[in-house]
């Protein structure tokens, strides 16, 4: 049986975490993650402070009760000391807030007056000084969805936790690479009115991140936190969501044991759980509150400042757009966009007045997966496309000649492009006339395949079917 989501009294709202492309929050390490050996190894033990309340947090208190000690790795060339929480932040980075900013204008919302840093407690070893920075950016924005405005409540800048490597009863091992980086949190009201929708709200918002080219891509550059309850009770709030399609199912089971739980006579419990790989959710710590807040002292209070910022095109305009302009099916223009070629594309496109937009638009997508799939290579077509597309516009190798030279680059081979170049109609109609004197017999298709074998990349298809006909005639 369906669930009636609006009977139950479904709130529903999410959370996105999205590490930002530049260099760390509070100094200038690269953000890169790393898995080599490191060169430094420190160990702590943490324990939990009361917030500024003057309350220990159930949440952080929970992890101090486990009394782990907790190792972390680093490397002298990509770490420095304010990871290690030997030295006091720096000054914030600018471009990271800038890309905050220009997040919040996207997304409707109003940039708060001062940005100011708070600690949050976080001791379950992932932040080495025991808390993580983070800020208010901006509030009272929205998304349009199929089912009406999804309100954006928050959105913060806050700094990445660190990397798990290992985990035993009595310690846990971190890589401080990750620590750091830049975060935007992202937090709807309970808007959303079902799984699906919840799903579409999160691709919406992802699409807007993306849509400023400053955005991480990859497996665990992005996080999302979906935060539920039924019939009034207890929130819920559930992370680690791999997946966006798997998104809804997880939802859906969760609503479902939680509802169950009602029917029993129970309360459901305030808490946090995890998104497992079999669609179920388990358990990970109570709930935390408010008492894990407050204020950071080594962090200056920041004015922000809107008027420079400038709004890009959102990708899904972006994608009409290359579809108008260049007459390009819709699914290669999403591909266009979502693989970052669009600059390299647009210019190819309008330099190249010989050639098809959408033959430049499929090599530039599709050849680098081909080779990689017949010949096991790795190339960036991106990097030598221009060169041999001189040739094509020139006329002087054909179009299938294009993937061949570029097969040539993937297997390290400098290209011989004479060896490409067309020959003149005098030359294919002598080599035509010879292979249809040696197969007198032959019917036209047999006669077709070795003119194709022994001209492929020398010739135009068309124009070899085309003198083939004449000379057998």
């Amino acid at each position: 049986m369906e669930t009636d989501y609006g009977q139950i009294n479904f709130k529903c709202g999410i959370e996105i975490h999205q590490q930002l492309d530049t260099h760390k929050l509070f100094c200038k390490c690269p953000s890169l993650i790393r898995d080599d050996k490191p060169d430094i190894i420190i160990e702590r033990k943490l324990r939990a402070s009361a917030g500024e309340s003057g309350d220990i947090d159930k949440a952080a208190l929970h992890e101090s009760k486990r009394a782990k000690q907790f190792i972390y790795e680093a490397y002298s060339d990509t770490t420095c000391l304010v990871e290690l929480d030997e030295e006091p932040p720096h000054d914030v980075n600018k471009e990271a807030l800038d890309i905050c900013l220009q997040v919040a204008l996207m997304l409707n919302a109003k940039p708060v007056d001062k940005i100011c840093f708070m600690r949050k407690t976080v001791i379950d070893g992932s932040n080495t000084s025991g808390f993580q920075r983070t800020a208010l950016i901006a509030t009272d924005g929205f998304v349009e969805t199929s089912k009406g405005k999804v309100k954006i409540d928050t959105i913060c800048l806050e700094e990445e936790a660190a990397k798990i490597v290992k985990r035993t009863e009595k310690e846990d091992t971190y890589n401080l690479s990750r620590l750091g980086i830049p975060l935007i949190e992202i937090a709807t009201a309970p808007d959303i009115k079902d799984p699906a929708h919840c799903k579409e709200t999160a691709e919406k918002i992802g699409m807007t991140l993306r849509s400023t080219g400053k955005v991480k891509r990859g497996l665990g550059t992005i996080r999302q936190d979906v935060n539920l309850s039924v019939k009034n009770k207890a929130r819920v709030e559930i992370k680690g969501f791999q997946d966006l399609r798997n998104m809804p199912k997880i939802i859906e089971n969760e609503t479902k044991r939680r509802l169950k739980i009602i029917e029993k006579g129970e309360e459901p419990e305030k808490e946090v759980r995890k998104a497992n790989k079999d669609l179920t959710t388990g358990f990970m710590r109570p709930m935390p509150g408010a008492a894990r807040m407050y204020p950071e002292t080594d962090v200056k209070t920041i004015k922000p400042d809107v008027s420079k910022i400038k709004i890009p095109e959102l990708i899904t305009d972006k994608s009409k757009n290359l579809e108008k302009d260049f007459n390009l099916n819709k699914d290669l223009a999403d591909l266009i966009i979502k693989s970052n070629k669009t600059e390299i594309f647009t210019k190819l496109a309008k330099k190249y007045k010989n050639i098809k937009p959408l033959f430049i638009a499929d090599t530039l997508i599709n050849s680098e997966k081909e080779i990689k799939k017949r010949y096991k290579k790795e190339i960036d077509a991106t990097k030598h496309i221009e060169e041999i597309l001189d040739y094509l516009e020139k006329a002087k190798i054909t179009k299938s000649a294009v993937f061949e030279i570029l097969v040539e680059i993937a297997n390290k081979k400098k290209p011989d492009y004479s060896k490409y170049f067309l020959m003149d109609e005098k030359e294919i109609k002598k080599v035509l006339k010879e292979i249809v004197e040696k197969n007198k017999s032959a019917p036209f298709n047999a006669l077709m395949g070795e003119a194709m074998a022994k001209l492929r990349g020398k010739a135009d298809g068309k124009k070899i079917v085309e003198l083939l006909k004449k000379e057998v005639s």
